[in-house]
């Protein structure tokens, strides 16, 4: 079986680069590398920035909570990608398809990838299943994949420290005691 790689695996791709920017472009690229993308990138002087500001433009849709701009933005972000569907073969282990031109660099492929992987995450599991981290101060994104569509918290570690937080506030005693 050959899962789609622009859904759910694009989504968690964005996701970690927002939470944890790696510091040069061989660390980016290493990062696609862990989610499953095998393909050369040409190199680039800028990439490392140009591929910031794509992430930028992703955090914009994660930082919304309104279904119709989410949809606009993201609309924009794949006609900026200029790029078709295609079917390739590029790695000899099977057919599959690709949102991106053969030879795009970094930036335009990790846009191509987040945006149409975003809207593939929204459309089938719904537009309220991105966001941020409910646990102050923590902004990490939130991809939720859960099968009711509640997860509000990154990780564990922060689901529990807000239970501890909201006990805390209900067993405090009053004022002036």
């Amino acid at each position: 079986m050959q899962l789609n790689p622009y859904g759910e695996y694009a989504v968690q791709l964005a996701r970690s680069l927002a939470d944890d920017w790696p510091t040069t472009r061989a660390g980016i690229v290493a990062r696609t590398r862990v989610f499953g993308m095998t393909m050369p990138f040409p190199e680039r002087e800028d990439d490392h920035a140009r591929c910031r500001a794509v992430l930028d433009e992703w955090l914009r849709v994660v930082d919304t909570d309104d279904p119709d701009e989410r949809a606009a933005l993201l609309n924009e972000q794949m006609a900026g990608a200029t790029a078709y569907p295609r079917l390739t073969d590029h790695d000899g282990e099977g057919w599959h398809l690709h949102y991106r031109d053969v030879d795009d660099d970094l930036p335009r492929v990790l846009q191509a990838v987040f945006s149409v992987g975003t809207a593939l995450h929204l459309t089938t599991r719904g537009m309220s299943r991105l966001g941020r981290c409910a646990a102050s101060p923590c902004t990490n994104v939130i991809v939720d994949t859960s099968r009711n569509g509640t997860q509000r918290y990154c990780s564990p570690r922060c689901a529990s420290r807000a239970a501890v937080r909201r006990h805390r506030a209900r067993t405090r005693p009053p004022d002036g005691f």
